[in-house]
């Protein structure tokens, strides 16, 4: 005995009926349809059991909810063993990776092949990745090291991997990326355009956003799909200016006010992305109104090295440190730069990414996102809250920036997920069969069986091998393997700084901002915008 372990009585049951009928999943069928009797039995302690029988026990109950209720009814956290199994069933495979890089990168991002990892000059590990150490990952960053790369960590300790260590407070990554995105706009694309065509040529920087009027100044609105012949209208033939008013959440919920470039488009006025983004990060320009940091020394401006140095910890000199290495190395090896995402423990977390991922879209480093493409993958945070979590009563309006337009004013969170799975965020039906590989709670109240680590769950993982042979032998004449699916081709189009939603203009965060740490809600709109439609940019 041993390898896995199973809940007492639920085996006891199983075994007294398949004694019976001689056929797993009949057995398992006939189980489960007596509900009073088979719920009766679960929540006991779990004795150990051999890995085989285990895995029959799983395999049974994987084939019966397949063939009876459908192949996206049986569910696997992506990091569990079985979560290959899962998809090649049709079941519903579900992700807790960041949904930003899609957002920035587009749908169609990759993130760096294998053999990527020993070219990259410059690797950053943000956020909580000593899971790397202990992944396929860790022997390309070794090999990498023996040719020269620097490998640079940034959370909250200390990585065996790491030439450079830049501990920063939990929830603030945020705040250091955008600072070092204000160097990186300073020294590399305004004073000297170290990356001026790949902006023209890979990005959004250059098209042309709308602006409206509001209480005697501007407030950015949305694209109009046109682009200017250069990054900037700045100093244009008119050379016209107006002061617009931008997010800010370091101080409370408030208002930047700083000047941009404008030109008239027909009736209406318009700024390009790059002139907003000077203005977001606080890069100064001779003959703008507003308010502008002194240099990067000026504590009371955001987004200036040593604004963020109170906030974060690092040292204003070592944010611009690790600025100038990333801008320089990308610039000498052609976009051979990495950032390779961990886990950020902050409820703002896609916001950060965001910023994060600004530094590679500045840069040139497109492929340097080291994150697995989601596929067809159901984001777990959704699909707890739509089946586990019941009517959420939360205002999603409430973290709205101050001038919004009072879209999500009064929304729960629920009616806007329910939304946003109408309009193509990757959703299935409340699992009977779901496989966590560490604990998740709550989970979706309808399970026949959890699969899963600790003693709140019915049998531990057997191995996953003994599994899959078990349910290939039972699937037969049961269920079919799930078809091939053709891939799209990735849509074109630019990498994104600015992304162009109505609820990302609500919460202000359209362009790359900082959220500190705190209260979030557990579906926050933002993070769902990847799946949903973007303003079309015209080439």
């Amino acid at each position: 005995m041993g390898g896995s372990q199973v809940n007492r009585a639920l085996v006891r049951l199983y075994f007294e009926v398949k004694d019976e009928l001689r056929d797993p999943v009949a057995a398992w069928a006939k189980l489960t349809a007596n509900s009073e009797v088979y719920r009766r039995a679960r929540g006991g302690r779990r004795v150990p059991l051999d890995d085989g029988t285990a895995a029959e026990l799983t395999a049974a109950a994987i084939v019966h909810t397949a063939a009876e209720y459908g192949p996206d009814r049986v569910a696997a956290l992506a990091t569990s063993p079985l979560a290959g199994l899962v998809a090649a069933l049709g079941g519903a495979v579900l992700t807790e990776q960041p949904t930003a890089p899609w957002q920035m990168l587009g749908p169609g991002f990759r993130g760096p092949e294998p053999d990527d990892w020993p070219r990259a000059a410059y690797v950053v590990l943000w956020g909580e990745n000593n899971r790397l150490i202990r992944t396929p990952g860790a022997p390309w960053v070794i090999a990498g090291r023996y040719k020269g790369q620097k490998v640079v960590a940034i959370g909250p300790h200390p990585t065996r991997l790491s030439d450079e260590t830049l501990v920063v407070r939990p929830g603030t990554d945020g705040a250091l990326a955008m600072a070092m995105g204000h160097v990186l706009l300073k020294e590399f694309l305004l004073e000297r355009p170290a990356f001026a065509e790949h902006a023209l040529d890979h990005t959004d920087l250059p098209f042309l956003v709308r602006l409206r009027e509001l209480g005697g100044a501007w407030v950015a609105g949305c694209g109009i799909g046109r682009r200017a012949d250069r990054l900037s209208v700045y100093g244009g033939p008119r050379g016209e200016s107006v002061e617009v008013l931008l997010p800010r959440f370091d101080d409370g919920p408030g208002v930047l006010r700083r000047g941009v470039p404008v030109r008239r488009y027909g009736d209406l006025l318009v700024t390009t992305v790059f002139d907003l983004l000077l203005a977001v990060y606080g890069v100064p320009r001779d003959g703008l109104p507003g308010c502008w940091p002194d240099g990067f020394e000026d504590r009371a401006e955001p987004y200036t090295p040593a604004w963020q140095e109170p906030l974060t910890g690092v040292p204003a000199a070592r944010a611009v440190k690790v600025a100038r290495e990333l801008g320089a190395t990308a610039e000498r090896t052609g976009g051979r730069c990495v950032i390779v995402p961990g886990r950020l423990e902050t409820s703002h977390a896609d916001t950060a990414y965001r910023a994060m991922l600004a530094l590679l879209v500045l840069t040139g480093c497109g492929r340097g996102w080291a994150q697995e493409g989601a596929g067809d993958e159901v984001p777990l945070v959704p699909y707890l809250c739509l089946h586990a979590l019941g009517e959420d009563g939360a205002n999603v309006g409430r973290l709205c920036w101050p001038l919004a337009d009072g879209v999500l004013s009064g929304r729960t969170g629920r009616s806007v997920l329910v939304e946003a799975v109408r309009d193509g965020l990757p959703m299935t039906p409340s699992p009977r069969v779901l496989a966590l590989p560490r604990p998740i709670y709550p989970v979706p109240p309808d399970l026949d069986l959890l699969i899963g680590p600790d003693d709140r769950c019915d049998v531990a993982l057997p191995e996953a091998g003994l599994v899959a042979d078990a349910v290939a032998k039972l699937a037969v004449g049961r269920v079919e393997p799930a078809p091939a699916r053709a891939q799209d081709p990735p849509v074109p189009g630019p990498m994104r700084l600015m992304v162009d939603h109505a609820w990302m203009h609500e919460y202000g965060e359209a362009l790359p901002t900082y959220r500190p740490p705190g209260p979030g809600l557990p579906v926050k709109p933002t993070y769902l915008v990847p799946y949903m439609p973007l303003v079309p940019f015209s080439p």
